[in-house]
């Protein structure tokens, strides 16, 4: 899966969120702070940590490569 940029980063609950990942706000960041989430095979708790192109988020079963706006 890829996720498109519309700005120079996205936040990762957003971005959890934007991608139907998540059905609120409130259950993306349970999701992370839980240690869900990977960014560049990392578990990631940071609810506001910044995405930018060439990122990678691991979730569940999903494998989110981050790309730029074109």
């Amino acid at each position: 899966m890829e996720f498109q940029l519309r700005a120079e980063f996205i936040e990762l609950d957003n971005m959890l969120k934007a991608m139907n990942l998540a059905a609120s706000g409130a259950e993306a960041k349970q999701y992370i702070v839980s240690g869900a989430v990977k960014i560049n095979g990392k578990v990631e708790t940071r609810i506001r940590r910044k995405l930018h192109s060439g990122d990678s988020v691991e979730f569940k079963e999903n494998q989110i490569k981050i790309v730029g706006q074109n």
